[in-house]
């Protein structure tokens, strides 16, 4: 192994002027390590080597190794040269702000699931349908509205609901709110004042979303998962159960369908004991090996709520998602949200009217799942050629898959990640509390990175395979 420092491919940023030197040196290190760059055990240049490389005294880069030895940054053994510490974790990498609180820094990379590729928000065509909306709006539009939200995009959801996910949506029946979540917990308010005691959820989801029915005063007993998606035959069996909350397109994190007996079994079960199904739909706009599949809304429009958000599709940060309600629920919904939960934003709500209306949702959701089902491939492909012994698993869907890994090996690989600067969710994470102890794997969030930012993340990924 060469002991050039270029060859490390770990730019420092040093400076070699100035009584500051050996400090600005130290931190680099310290810096490299945080992030990954160097990781534990790489091999470091000799002093003489890499005083020549930046044009400084060699007591300059001898004293800077032998302080971060003492720091337990690195290690020196007779033979052996200097080498990054195997520490037993990764240290909190932070800065500090401008009032000197501590701020986490974040990683190099994330393949974390839960987002889109940021950097692809139509920014261009979103603004000309501002433009457009905000034209062609009445002033009342910016006045106290109806707490459905604005009938424009109400009317405008119905038709592309319809047309693309196969749900039957009165614009009457819709209710815009302001994310998945705030629409769950809106549910949340009427299913207890209608005194529901329990809610079924999946045994792989969101802590967020089970924590939300608690705090509403709902038991949230799970169903297993398995390759057929959700046991929603076991629904009979639960007592003081009046609702189910089903990610039934694609289910979260597993990555399965809800086979169609299951779904069957499902609005079966809603109709017999009047129990209402939540259909979280976040993303089942993206199917890449087959048209997507339908919404589980149009098998009982009375049984099942339908909740769906531009989240996955456009970006979280517009707080923008909808529920198409059974008709007896739309104003108790409404009633819920009270007075402080009135409307969401008039503009985003027409911009996003008219977003629909003029065909560039429908455009910018082609481009998307090009675009997702290439990284998808990409990671297949990246894994069969470095990693041949991992196995993918759930449908080709979505923005995100679940990888496989050996028995014992999770949290080790998560670990290896920090070390790389990489972010890494666990499967076991996303399990219920109350939920059988399932097999190892990881989550991994293809749709996060921006398109600059895929290639880098993908390669640290195989990097920290056991």
């Amino acid at each position: 192994m060469t002991d050039s420092w270029a060859a490390f491919g770990a730019d420092l940023h040093i400076e070699p002027v100035g009584a500051g030197l050996r400090s600005g040196l130290m931190e680099a290190l310290r810096e490299a390590v945080r992030t990954g760059r160097l990781t534990p055990g790489t091999r470091l240049p000799s002093s003489r080597t890499l005083a020549v490389d930046l044009g400084i005294a060699r007591n300059t880069v001898a004293d800077a190794y032998a302080e971060l030895v003492a720091e337990g940054w690195l290690t020196a053994r007779q033979g052996s040269g200097t080498r990054v510490a195997q520490r037993a974790s990764a240290p909190e990498p932070a800065i500090r702000g401008a009032r000197g609180r501590q701020v986490r820094q974040r990683p190099a990379h994330s393949l974390m699931p839960g987002s889109p590729d940021l950097s692809s928000f139509p920014r261009a065509e979103w603004l000309k349908a501002a433009r457009r909306a905000l034209t062609a709006a009445p002033d009342a539009a910016f006045g106290y509205g109806d707490p459905r939200g604005r009938v424009e995009l109400r009317s405008a959801l119905a038709d592309y609901l319809a047309r693309a996910r196969g749900v039957y949506a009165d614009p009457e029946r819709i209710v815009i709110c302001s994310g998945f979540v705030h629409g769950l917990a809106l549910m949340g308010k009427v299913l207890r004042r209608r005194e529901v005691r329990g809610v079924a959820v999946e045994s792989y989801g969101l802590d967020i979303h089970w924590n939300l029915l608690t705090e509403a005063g709902l038991r949230t007993p799970c169903l297993p998962v398995d390759a057929l998606g959700a046991c929603t035959g076991a629904l009979g069996g639960a007592p003081d159960v009046g609702a189910v909350l089903l990610t039934p397109a694609h289910q979260f994190p597993t990555g399965v369908p809800l086979h169609p007996d299951r779904r069957a079994a499902a609005v079966d079960w809603a109709r017999s004991s009047g129990g209402l199904i939540l259909e979280d739909d976040y993303d089942g706009e993206f199917r890449y090996d087959r048209q997507p599949v339908g919404a589980l809304q149009g098998l009982d429009p009375d049984r099942v709520v339908y909740m769906g958000t531009a989240s996955k599709s456009l970006a979280p940060g517009l707080r923008l998602a909808w529920m198409v309600l059974p008709e007896e629920l739309v104003e108790e919904v409404c009633a819920a949200k009270g007075g402080s939960e009135w409307m969401s934003g008039t503009p985003d709500q027409l911009t996003l009217a008219e977003f629909i209306a003029s065909g560039a949702y429908d455009r910018h959701v082609r481009a998307m799942r090009l675009r997702y089902r290439r990284r998808r491939d990409q990671f297949v492909d990246a894994l069969a050629e470095r990693a041949p012994g991992f196995r993918v698993s759930g449908i080709a869907a979505g923005l995100h898959a679940v990888l496989e890994l050996p028995e014992g090996t999770e949290q080790s690989v998560v670990q290896a990640a920090n070390w790389q600067g990489l972010a890494l969710e666990r499967l076991s994470r996303l399990r219920h509390q109350d939920a059988e102890p399932g097999r190892d794997a990881l989550v991994i969030g293809y749709g996060t990175p921006s398109e600059s930012g895929w290639a880098g993340a993908l390669d640290a990924l195989c990097r920290v395979l056991p």
